[in-house]
C-alpha cells in the first residue's frame, strides 16, 4: 500500500474537506486526527455508540468491506435517518481502494 490515501468528507450542506489518511486506519480514526466535524466518535471505535456514521453512496460499489452484524445492529440505534448506504466509519478501515473516496457525513450525529 502507498504512504497516504486521500478521502473526503462531505457535509449535507455540501462543504467538502479533504485529508490524508494512513492505509490501515479507520475511516472515523482519519476523521478524528483531522479535526472533521461531524463525526463525534464517542465511544472511539467499539462499535457502540453510531456517531462516527457517514453514507457511503459515494463510494464505489464492492470497495467496502460486508457489514458485520454488530454493525448492523448499532446503526439502527444512530439518529439520523439510516439508508441502504450507511456504515459506521469505525469499521471501514483505509486502504488503496478508497483514494478520492466520499463520504457524506449526516446532519446530526445525535
Amino acid at each position: 500500500m502507498s504512504g497516504s490515501i486521500t478521502i473526503r468528507f462531505r457535509k449535507e450542506s455540501g462543504q467538502q474537506i479533504e485529508v490524508q489518511a494512513r492505509p490501515g486506519i479507520s475511516v472515523m480514526e482519519a476523521a478524528v486526527m483531522n479535526n472533521v466535524s461531524g463525526i463525534e466518535a464517542e465511544c472511539g471505535g467499539a462499535c457502540i455508540c453510531a456517531t462516527c456514521h457517514v453514507y457511503c453512496d459515494q463510494v464505489t460499489e464492492g470497495v467496502l468491506p460486508e457489514m458485520s452484524g454488530e454493525e448492523d445492529d448499532m446503526l439502527d440505534m444512530a439518529s439520523a435517518e439510516r439508508r441502504a448506504t450507511s456504515r459506521l466509519s469505525c469499521q471501514l478501515r483505509v486502504s488503496d481502494k478508497l483514494e478520492n473516496a466520499v463520504f457524506v457525513i449526516p446532519e446530526n450525529q445525535f
